[in-house]
């Protein structure tokens, strides 16, 4: 049922983000509870108030104040890996002053959070432990899934919740249980990308076993002890776990994260028709190479309809990416995805994928071109370039330098502006450098790559002047946390093709290079909070559109939407605590929610780093 579009105004918002929130707690207990903590903080009222005098130093400091202590803190860390540790422990204090730090500095901050130091984190999950977070789950008790996730909240209590099973982590394979901190990080970009409430998120890990020798063999591992568990009991798993998510927890946005390429694409298409579901590696990667794409096409006067790709690398991302396209373009043409198809060449280990290509998997199928056309020909990457004279050629193989000052050239000669993307992570598997790709095309090349480069400098100005070049990186940063916010808002059923799209649509207008020529094709991090605002406009309008959106009362016209979104974009500030009784007090007011998410007073912190408090 399309829902009522109405005026909605900005009282009385579903997730409003603004006035007192409701307070059980009092004395350590609030203190221990990380979402309403505000540590020296709390104002006189609130510490005679809430029974908290005598457990705080007298000074009452602003969040700015405590903001600084937390950064020098930070900068005092002695590498990376320390820095995300602390980082993790200040979020189990002080959720607030947690965001506030990244916010403040997210440029400096973001590889520290997420790739690549998450990764190190992950691989190093049994041996940094000190205290669960988040929803673990194992495959040899099926029979409680529903009871273990229960205790997350009730049916109102969860919006966004990302579950993974391990088996495929940032670049660096199976890491078993400790995949839970991958669910825990993106999450934390959701909330801080696009202010998705942190208290009503839910990181879930399914362990099934690990095949990691390294982990398998170590006393300290806390994950199953044991080989993967594939076949029908592991579908039956995730099964019984979307299953109990959907019982208990309806109205939640599910977001697969970090599966293996047998199980990434396969779930995704299983689930997607059901509910709201998303896997950032299928979808997320797609979405954003395209954005880049669009940028690129607005930069070079084409249009989508123009589009000759050839993917270089046919895992989960080089389809995904594919998906992506072909999609956007059968959307926006109006043609069938089988015509859309057309323009889309894949290249994998064996060449070009065709009807005669052996092993091809589920996801290929549709792109494989047909043999006859082949017949005689090379099918490796330079005589398909040749061959197919494409305008854009991604990368997504991990061949160190498989994008050769031939095979760009031999691109350029077809192509004034070609888009080329060397997207495989990390830095050392990339296909090529932007310094190469811009020299090879006298500085006509748009590009964009998979890790953070620095601007090129070359003489490419219209006399030979030498002109800076900024790199994009193709961050999926960028659309998943805008695409939750949007379907948790619009309480989406479904999220659909063409809110995808929306979606892209939403970073590809922000891009810099549309207004500066030699800007980046994607927006950097530093805007990230009014792209997400953007995308989430786009993918509601887009809801709505579709007749998948349920929630009541969603604005028609595109600036009150966004006002009616940025009022329910969680932000970091202290709000003001309204003491209330706990037998009548909700779940979250009695600080119950997330419920492994309290620090206890005797915990194995180091006094340094809760002196930030």
């Amino acid at each position: 049922m399309t829902p009522q579009k109405v005026s909605y105004g900005l009282h009385n918002l579903p997730l409003s983000s603004s006035g007192p929130l409701d307070c059980a707690l009092t004395g350590e207990a609030l203190l221990n509870t990380p979402y309403f903590n505000k540590g020296s903080a709390f104002p006189a009222d609130e510490r005679q108030q809430f029974n908290l005098t005598g457990l705080l130093p007298q000074n009452v400091q602003t969040l700015e104040v405590q903001t600084r202590r937390a950064y020098e803190q930070y900068c005092s860390r002695s590498n990376k890996l320390a820095k995300n540790t602390f980082l993790a422990s200040l979020k189990e204090q002080n959720e607030v002053l947690y965001y506030k730090l990244l916010q403040d500095n997210i440029k400096e901050m973001f590889s520290v959070i997420y790739t690549p130091t998450e990764g190190d984190a992950i691989q190093n999950f049994s041996r940094l432990f000190r205290r669960p977070e988040g929803c673990f789950l194992n495959i040899n008790d099926q029979d409680r899934v529903l009871h273990d996730l229960s205790q997350w909240g009730n049916a109102d209590d969860i919006d966004y919740i990302v579950v993974t099973d391990g088996e495929e982590i940032l670049g660096i394979g199976d890491q078993g249980v400790g995949g839970i901190l991958i669910s825990i990080a993106k999450l934390a970009l959701a909330t801080l990308c696009a202010g998705v409430h942190p208290n009503r998120c839910l990181p879930v890990v399914l362990d099934c076993g690990t095949d990691n020798p390294d982990l398998l063999g170590d006393d300290l591992y806390l994950g199953l002890r044991e080989n993967r568990v594939r076949g029908k009991r592991y579908d039956d798993f995730v099964d019984t776990f979307v299953s109990a998510a959907r019982t208990l927890y309806p109205k939640a946005y599910l977001h697969f994260e970090d599966f293996g390429l047998r199980n990434a694409r396969r779930l995704l298409d299983l689930y997607r028709p059901r509910m709201p579901c998303f896997n950032d590696d299928v979808q997320g990667t797609g979405c954003v190479t395209l954005a880049a794409i669009m940028a690129g096409l607005d930069v070079s006067g084409q249009k989508l309809s123009d589009v000759r790709m050839v993917v270089f690398g046919a895992g989960s991302a080089g389809v995904g990416i594919a998906d992506q396209v072909r999609d956007a373009i059968a959307t926006q043409g109006h043609v069938s995805r089988e015509e859309a198809t057309k323009k889309i060449w894949l290249i994998d280990k064996p060449g070009l994928l065709t009807t005669a290509t052996a092993d091809t998997s589920g996801a290929q199928q549709s792109f494989l071109r047909d043999a006859s056309e082949w017949n005689g020909h090379d099918t490796g990457l330079l005589s398909v370039v040749r061959r197919v004279r494409p305008n854009v050629l991604i990368g997504t193989s991990t061949v160190p330098g498989a994008f050769t000052r031939d095979v760009v050239r031999a691109m350029a000669e077809s192509c004034p502006r070609p888009i080329i993307f060397p997207l495989s992570n990390p830095t050392r598997l990339h296909e090529a450098t932007p310094a190469d790709l811009l020299a090879w095309t006298d500085g006509a090349a748009l590009v964009a790559t998979g890790s953070p480069f620095d601007p090129v400098t070359g003489p490419w100005g219209p006399d030979g002047e030498e002109v800076r070049v900024e790199v994009a990186e193709c961050n999926n940063s960028v659309v998943f946390p805008g695409v939750g916010l949007g379907c948790v808002l619009s309480r989406a059923r479904l999220l659909t093709d063409r809110m995808m799209v929306a979606a892209v649509e939403g970073v590809a207008a922000h891009s810099p290079a549309r207004s500066r020529p030699r800007a980046p094709l994607l927006p950097d991090v530093d805007a990230i909070r009014s792209v997400s605002l953007g995308v989430a406009r786009r993918v509601v309008q887009a809801a709505v559109d579709e007749g998948v959106a349920t929630q009541q009362g969603i604005p028609e016209g595109a600036d009150e939407l966004e006002r009616w979104i940025g009022a329910q974009m969680w932000q970091p500030a202290y709000r003001p605590l309204r003491l209330v009784d706990r037998e009548r007090a909700s779940r979250e007011a009695r600080g119950e929610l997330r419920k492994a998410g309290t620090v206890k007073r005797n915990s194995t912190l180091s006094p340094e780093q809760s002196r930030c408090l």
